[in-house]
């Protein structure tokens, strides 16, 4: 609350109050006074008057009872008066009487009031038996109208005191607000660095102390912003002086930078340099050292050579690092873009780095993914040696267990493909610090590892530069003790369509699996498998016929004698060829006899190693593939597959696509169409979306993953509903484009054109369906129930299919209703949704202008809003239904069930 506004309370309003309040109250009392005054007066009266009355009426006076009654219609307001008996009947009445009744009780005086009217009974004398009481009708009307004249009067006298109140008042808050507002304008204007006037001196002593300190204010941000302003133009010459100095420094700087950049160059063409011209004799040396070793020699000197040898190939590996490091410092690494092969390639890393496995002891194991394309274009060498330094420090870093190179499918999309490509080892592992700065050139994970496993650092630096520089990225996940993953993702081109064909195709041939180590016996499984190949395993080889071939791995506990002598025995009885993988090298292979044919192979094994080994020992019954598989000839017939959980549905896709070079197979759910595809191939599907079960993304997902030709068939959604970014959802699910319902026949045909290359004849045109038909026959333009010139342009032109597939839309709505019910009873949005999907999908195809709107405007909202948007339009809804079945039981019921029939076993052929 305001000074102001304090200050008029305290002058104009508190005596104000205080003095309404006492009028009031005198004025209350007054009335009060009045009244009683009025009471005890006729009290008073009528009770000396009272007895007199009584002599009168007992001797029948009649003059004396006029007299008396004249004198008590003088008192002050005193309307009429009655005198009654005991019974309450009048025996005389005089003057105005009221309709307020008194009171049975007749023992003493008593007055009854209500509003303005009193009645005051006063009992007689007892000296007749007539006679009971006196009664006097009273008016109180003129002692209010007396109130409300003093009360109009003292509100007159309030009146001019308040004014006289508020008059002071004002000029009281005159003279102090005036003083105040001009010390806030001028604090207002300090505020703002403004000096202002000098205030005039109140004659208040209180805000004259105010007025002066607010001079003072002044004269003092006077002084401040004189001595301010000196103090910037010195701060000023100062900052001239700096800025003149820093701008020499940032010339000298400049200068410095520029020799340390060309500083920088020269020592990485120096390190190029010179690592290029130390690789050229040292490799001289090895190469010498090679001969040498084929010669003869002494023990002691061959083992002098084998310390010549460890150490130029460990200065060769340094060279080698040192070289690449400062071609990437000195940006002159250049990617190719070459044809790259993911399996050969890490087959290659994997047979170069065996011999440091084999003499640890170690599992080297290489998987490249069924869905990793063959057909890819990147840089090989980089590539290489990428994973090469990568398997070499995981064989480094391991003494016990397995080191395995997976290659996998990452993403896909605009001609490009990412791969993921991990290194995982059971070795010493890395602590969080480690991780941290193993990236970094010259570091390693302990300061101890260049004198344990040698090595300069660079290798992972270099591999972090090339993967980046290749537009992927690399990381780690170690844990200490429990093995590192060593990862990068490397992006290249290509597409999945090109999917890698098998190397061998087997019939079915039977081939004994024994492999110790698991991860390596899961690959070979797969990897037959795939083959074509039925794979036995130990578990299941007495029940299984005699098999083609036997592919057993030998670990490092079978290669002594004894373990060998049980090899030996084994395979004397063996029937068949037998492939054994040993993890060795090959001057270390064991000399085990194969007296019905096979080979020794060293461990890891190439894929394509080991597809030509089976072909060579299955005695000719295992051919190769062509590297792809050739497309259907334009002249055979086009094999079509229709999804679709709705018979009507089918049934009308059925009829759009008969014709002449065309073979149609139907599918009512997406499991059926996934057995289906394993037992034929089909050149295009068209997909329903929304399905029970398997629904249409899931049932192509499972078809891409079949592979082979599955990864090439175009399947197209077929859908009644599909919004904004669901299209781009469908597409990266599988999918290669999308139909929408009410099918348009010229859409369905440029679709065949478009996937699968052929040339159909024109249709004949017709005007393109619209959502919800003509207006005719409502007289209050509402859509129409049945639309049969729709149903005809829906159905391609068949008006005998458009009444079959009304007809078998009449028949399903029962169960729809019943479904949609459920759904709704048991607040199941899923399965509301599927209903209304499928009533939405069924009315797409048929003319049913107002059930098909109501269809559609229910599933969006549900869909968009949930289910209590729905709720609302389902009694719409039902109303459709059943004018529907309304039409449907008009129909002749012999035309009808013979056109059911029809249909449902023409779909079932």
């Amino acid at each position: 609350m305001s000074l102001k506004t304090r200050l008029m309370l305290m002058i104009f309003g508190l005596p104000l109050l205080l003095l309404t309040l006492l009028v009031s109250a005198a004025l209350v009392l007054e009335d009060r006074q009045r009244y009683a005054a009025l009471h005890d007066q006729l009290t008073r009266d009528a009770e000396l008057v009272a007895p007199a009355l009584d002599a009168a009426l007992a001797r029948g006076d009649d003059r004396s009872l006029s007299r008396l009654t004249e004198g008590l219609l003088a008192l002050p307001h005193v309307q009429g008066l009655s005198l009654q008996n005991d019974q309450g009947e009048s025996l005389l009445r005089h003057g105005r009487l009221g309709d307020l009744a008194p009171a049975p009780d007749l023992a003493d005086s008593r007055l009854l009031e209500r509003e303005r009217q009193w009645l005051l009974q006063v009992p007689l004398s007892d000296t007749t038996s007539a006679a009971s009481r006196l009664v006097l009708h009273v008016d109180t009307t003129p002692l209010m109208l007396s109130f409300y004249r003093y009360l109009a009067s003292a509100g007159l006298i309030l009146m001019l005191v308040g004014l006289l109140l508020f008059l002071a008042a004002y000029v009281t808050l005159r003279r102090v607000s005036q003083p105040l507002e001009d010390t806030g304008r001028a604090l207002d204007r300090l505020a703002l660095g403004v000096v202002p006037e000098r205030l005039t001196l109140p004659p208040a002593p209180e805000l004259a102390g105010l007025a002066r300190c607010v001079n003072d204010l002044a004269d003092h941000l006077e002084t401040a912003r004189e001595e301010m302003q000196a103090q910037i133009e010195q701060a000023t010459d100062d900052l001239k002086e700096s800025m003149e100095t820093i701008e020499v420094q940032n010339i000298e700087l400049d200068l410095a930078h520029r020799r340390a950049l060309e500083a920088n160059r020269v020592k990485s063409e120096f390190l190029a340099n010179m690592s290029h011209e130390i690789r050229t004799p040292l490799n001289g040396i090895v190469g010498f050292c090679r001969l040498l070793g084929r010669s003869r020699m002494e023990p002691r000197q061959r083992e002098w050579l084998d310390h010549v040898q460890r150490a130029c190939d460990n200065l060769l590996m340094l060279v080698n690092d040192i070289l690449d490091f400062s071609k990437l410092e000195a940006g002159r690494v250049e990617l190719e873009t070459l044809p790259l092969d993911m399996v050969s390639l890490v087959d290659e890393v994997l047979g170069l780095q065996a011999p440091l496995a084999h003499q640890k002891e170690l599992q080297l194991l290489g998987l490249v993914y069924d869905d990793v394309p063959a057909d890819l274009k990147g840089d090989p060498l980089r590539t290489r040696q990428v994973i090469t330094n990568l398997v070499n420090n995981a064989l480094k870093f391991t003494d016990q267990g397995e080191v395995t190179v997976r290659v996998m499918l990452e993403q896909t999309g605009g001609g490009r493909v990412v791969l993921r490509v991990s290194v995982s080892d059971t070795g010493i592992g890395l602590t969080d610090e480690a991780r941290e700065r193993l990236f970094q050139a010259f570091h390693q994970a302990d300061i101890s590892h260049p004198r344990e496993f040698g090595g300069t650092g660079l290798g992972l630096a270099i591999c972090r530069q090339l993967v980046e520089q290749m537009g992927g990225e690399i990381d780690v996940e170690s844990e200490p003790g429990q093995g590192s993953t060593f990862s990068f993702t490397l992006p290249l081109l290509g597409s999945t369509e090109s999917e890698r064909t098998p190397e061998l195709s087997l019939d079915g041939e039977s081939i004994l699996l024994e492999e110790p180590h698991p991860p390596t016996r899961r690959a070979l499984r797969h990897l037959m498998t795939r083959w074509g190949a039925r794979v036995i395993t130990q578990e299941t080889a007495g029940t299984e016929p005699a098999t083609s071939l036997v592919v057993a791995g030998l670990g490092n506990g079978d290669l002594d004698e004894s373990h060998l002598a049980a090899w030996r025995r084994r395979l004397d009885g063996l029937g068949c060829p037998a492939l054994l993988l040993v993890n060795a090298s090959p001057p270390d292979l064991p000399a085990l006899p194969l007296p019905h044919g096979g080979e020794v192979l060293a461990k890891p094994v190439s894929r394509s190693a080991l597809a030509d080994a089976v072909v060579r020992h299955l005695r000719g019954s295992a051919r190769t593939l062509p590297p792809a598989t050739q497309r259907r000839p334009p002249a055979s017939p086009v094999r079509l597959l229709i999804v679709d959980d709705t018979e009507s549905n089918r049934r009308l896709l059925d009829e759009l696509l008969a014709g002449p070079g065309f073979t149609i197979t139907q599918a009512a759910s997406g499991e059926e169409a996934l057995a289906l595809a394993h037992e034929r191939d089909f050149d295009l599907v068209l997909m329903d979306i929304r399905m029970p079960g398997m629904d249409g993304v899931e049932t192509t997902r499972a078809l891409r993953r079949l592979g082979g030709n599955w990864k090439r068939v175009p399947i197209i959604a077929v859908t009644a509903h599909v919004q904004g970014e669901q299209h781009q959802d469908l597409r990266e699910a599988g999918l290669d484009d999308t139909l929408i319902k009410p099918l348009q026949p010229r859409r369905l045909d440029q679709l065949l054109e478009e996937h699968l290359g052929i040339m159909l004849p024109s249709r004949p045109t017709m005007s393109e369906p619209f959502a919800g038909g003509e207006m005719s026959g409502e007289e209050d333009q509402e859509l129409a129930v049945i639309d049969l010139e729709l149903g005809a342009r829906l159905a391609g032109g068949r008006e005998t299919l458009a009444r079959e597939l009304l007809e078998t839309l009449a028949d399903s709505l029962q169960d729809s209703e019943g479904a949609i019910r459920d759904a709704v009873d048991h607040a199941d949005e899923e399965a509301l949704l599927d209903a209304l999907h499928a009533l939405n999908g069924a009315c797409r195809y048929c003319g049913t202008p107002r059930l098909g709107l109501l269809a559609e405007t229910l599933e969006t909202r549900l869909r968009s809003r949930g289910m209590t948007a729905v709720l609302p339009l389902l009694s719409d809804l039902y109303a459709a239904m059943a004018e529907l079945r309304a039409w449907q039981a008009n129909q002749p019921s012999s035309t009808t069930k013979a056109t059911v029939r029809a249909s449902s076993s023409e779909s079932d052929r």
